[in-house]
């Protein structure tokens, strides 16, 4: 104890000798503890991260060594939640991300996140969200009979796949579609009325309001023989499937001509009168201008349809509403037209689309390049459900609930079960999602997360969750490290 006071005496003395050297030393030593400490929990937390879900991120307190995105939003204070682990699994190979907050669009993550990328079917969201600024929520597809004369009527279709085939009382995989068996009754009417004697000899089959309908070649022929997607012809009856009742059933070659036969059988099926010639023909051709309307049916209003599209990501239902758009903005619903008419109509939601291209409107061209921070964008948008923009956000799936979210957030991930809502993508090269989360900490986010790579498996399914998760876990405090 003496040897104690002896020294602690001494310390005195040389404090009060140099003081500013006491200071200096002091903090000297705590920086040199701190560090230690730092190391020592880097190094804890690197032996520690596999593959296995981490959905509670572990804090840390390094400053952030990357610059801002271009044209983002500096953060406005030290950010401590990192998800580094979840956003370095190898099963997302290269990964694309930005998140932010929604309020203020402040982007609190960043992983080349301007660079453009295929979107899978994220796009559907920009065609979603084109179709409410161009078509409006309460717009309908119509599909007509009209008479041509000499005993010809013509059937013209608008883009309207939901037309069913299905008997009165059963329904498509569209609830609520029109139906053959209806517009048939109709014509039938009418035309008795205006030709009690004489009988319908021919059909023609009118789809030309656009004529581009040739199958891209950048997208597999099995994504038609598998059942995923029709050809993108402005008639068809119940997008072209096999199985009406069925999301996935195998389509045919030919939309338009099955879609004739399908009429002349509801035709035959609602003629009491004798009014269809036994020889009765049909096949392609144009309706003559002004011609007397017999009969019209109409789809459900896009509120409707922008769910039966979303949910189970409705290839089919995409391609259609994107030419329509197309129509509607004054161009010629070509698939080329298409990289004006989407982008285009998203201005008005603030969201910018340099470096955006669109080849499509069901997101499968590989070709499609749109940088993750527009979609982001875009979301922020949808959630805040401004100019009808809510329409889109009520129409997509929900983490656990809903849609192609259904079975995902499943395990330790499920903590965001019913928290995250968005749209997810998958081609052969990329596994994508983009949404909108309310984070633990009661912070509402904004994301897209792009995971891309020749040879990606089904396992970035998970490890998007799994990032999603951290995200939800970190909230605010949410790191760019």
């Amino acid at each position: 104890m003496t040897e104690a006071r002896g020294r602690l005496g001494g310390i005195a003395a040389v404090l009060r000798r140099h003081p500013t050297a006491w200071v200096g030393g002091t903090a000297a030593l705590v920086f040199v503890l701190l560090g230690t400490g730092a190391v020592v929990g880097g190094m804890a937390y690197g032996a520690t991260r596999g593959d296995a879900p981490d959905p509670a991120p572990r804090a840390v307190h390094t400053q952030d060594p990357r610059p801002s995105p271009s044209g983002s939003v500096a953060a406005s204070r030290l950010r401590t939640c990192s998800v580094a682990g979840p956003a370095s699994n190898p099963r997302l190979m290269t990964l694309e991300a930005q998140v932010a907050r929604a309020d203020t669009g402040e982007v609190l993550f960043d992983r080349n996140a301007a660079a453009p990328a295929p979107t899978a079917s994220l796009l559907k969201v920009m065609v979603a969200a084109a179709a409410i600024d161009v078509l409006g929520p309460d717009f309908q597809i119509a599909t007509q009979v009209v008479d041509a004369g000499d005993g010809t009527i013509v059937l013209v279709g608008h883009g309207d796949a939901t037309l069913s085939a299905t008997a009165p009382g059963q329904e498509s995989v569209y609830a609520g579609a029109p139906k053959l068996a209806d517009l048939a009754a109709q014509t039938l009417g009418a035309y008795s009325s205006a030709h009690p004697d004489q009988p319908i000899t021919r059909v023609v089959l009118d789809a030309s309001y656009w004529t581009d309908t040739a199958w891209d070649p950048d997208v597999q022929m099995s994504e038609r023989t598998q059942g995923y997607q029709s050809y993108t012809t402005a008639l068809q009856v119940d997008g072209d499937r096999q199985d009406p009742t069925k999301q996935t059933s195998p389509r045919g070659t030919d939309p338009v001509a099955d879609a004739g036969a399908a009429f002349l059988a509801a035709l035959r099926a609602a003629d009491t009168h004798h009014l269809v010639s036994p020889g009765v023909t049909a096949g392609p051709g144009t309706a003559p201008a002004n011609a007397p309307q017999l009969g019209q049916v109409t789809s459900q209003p896009v509120r409707t349809l922008l769910p039966q599209m979303l949910l189970p990501s409705d290839n089919t239902l995409g391609e259609m509403l994107a030419r329509i758009i197309s129509k509607k903005s004054g161009l010629d619903g070509s698939a080329s037209s298409l990289q004006q008419a989407i982008p285009r109509a998203l201005a008005p939601f603030g969201v910018t689309t340099t470096g955006v291209v669109v080849r499509d409107g069901s997101g499968e061209s590989p070709r499609n390049a749109v940088p993750a921070e527009t979609l982001t964008q875009l979301m922020r948008a949808v959630q805040s459900g401004g100019q009808n923009l809510g329409v889109v956000r009520d129409a997509l799936p929900v983490a656990g609930q809903s849609g192609s979210l259904t079975n995902r957030f499943s395990g330790s991930n499920a903590v965001a079960r019913g928290h995250v809502t968005a749209k997810t993508g998958w081609i052969d090269t990329e596994y994508s999602m983009s949404g909108f989360m309310d984070a633990a900490d009661g912070t509402r986010l904004v994301f897209t997360f792009y995971a891309m790579g020749t040879g990606i498996t089904s396992g970035a399914q998970s490890a998007l969750d799994t990032l999603a998760t951290a995200v939800y876990s970190c909230g605010d405090n949410l790191s760019n490290n």
